[in-house]
């Protein structure tokens, strides 16, 4: 699907069908005998939406066929769960650290099928600020509450396009900026251009009073490599060609078709510019401290992204 400005999708379309397929990644690595993170819920919302290209990591094991034809594939699958997983801890961490230092607002940008706000022990007296599409957080709730689950924190959906004034729509839900608060933009970043970038870290910045923190998973030095971008795209189409024979029903996601290569200031950059402290970590170093580093065979096919952290002084 290509993208349009205001484009909009229900969950299994588009950018809402890439949340699905990061909760086949948690669930993939919720199932494991020795799990990184735990996302019970993950496996819920995938159960929700029936089956699709999205169920790649969480599906049944791939033919036969296509391992032979890709034998580093199933290392690269691996490789982008314990990616994911990664992710995830590095977030759950970063909020759960704020919450308990005492930040009472937290903001999830592009909350897609995080289930943060009930699956995380937050303190008592935190507001999560929950933003997304409505049908995307509709899906949610209602899955959830279909599932008998109950958020462990006083959560606020906000049904706004990140794209639009969604500042207006944090403020009249009862977001203060004259507090401190934490904020994540997780799996966001490839799918705004580079003015949308801008504008929405201009945006945090004008609310976030001093002590607030940001976490931000933000794009690598080769996103943008045509090269690389090449080799992954190319790998991708042999094994799209060999279960189109053995397993036809079974789609590979193609998410790169919704991301915007753009040149960008890099993130921990803008916000040490802007008066942060900043610390980035990049995602093999991030997956390897978390004794999930990826395969030397498909190091290159992982994200390369890096993990920002910034705090307002």
């Amino acid at each position: 699907m290509t993208r349009t400005d205001n484009d909009s999708w229900e969950i299994t379309e588009s950018v809402g069908a890439t949340a699905l397929g990061v909760a086949s990644a948690r669930a993939a690595e919720t199932e494991r005998d020795n799990p990184l993170i735990q996302d019970p819920y993950a496996r819920v919302f995938l159960d929700a939406a029936g089956d699709g290209v999205w169920n790649w990591h969480a599906g049944p094991e791939l033919p036969q066929e296509v391992i032979d034809a890709e034998p580093d594939l199933p290392l690269q699958m691996e490789g982008m769960v314990s990616y994911m997983a990664s992710r995830t801890k590095f977030f759950d961490s970063f909020f759960l650290t704020a919450a308990n230092d005492g930040i009472k607002q937290a903001v999830i940008l592009a909350a897609g099928l995080d289930a943060r706000s009930w699956r995380l022990p937050w303190p008592d007296g935190v507001t999560v600020y929950e933003l997304d599409q409505d049908r995307v957080l509709d899906f949610k709730l209602e899955t959830l509450t279909n599932h008998g689950a109950q958020a462990e924190v006083n959560r606020k959906a906000v049904a706004v396009d990140l794209r639009h004034d969604w500042p207006k729509a944090l403020l009249e839900a009862g977001f203060d900026p004259s507090q401190p608060s934490v904020w994540s933009a997780e799996g966001l970043m490839p799918y705004l251009p580079n003015a949308a970038q801008e504008l929405l870290f201009e945006r945090i910045n004008d609310l976030a009073a001093p002590g607030s923190r940001v976490a931000v998973e933000a794009l690598g030095p080769t996103f943008n490599d045509e090269e690389l971008r090449a080799k992954r795209r190319a790998r991708m189409d042999r094994v799209r060609e060999v279960l189109a024979k053995t397993d036809p029903d079974r789609e590979v996601p193609r998410t790169d078709d919704l991301w915007y290569f753009e040149d960008r200031e890099p993130v921990g950059e803008w916000f040490a510019r802007h008066g942060f402290e900043v610390t980035v970590t990049p995602a093999a170093e991030l997956m390897e401290g978390f004794g999930r580093a990826a395969d030397p065979k498909v190091k290159d096919l992982v994200p390369g992204n890096e993990f920002v952290f910034a705090r307002k002084s």
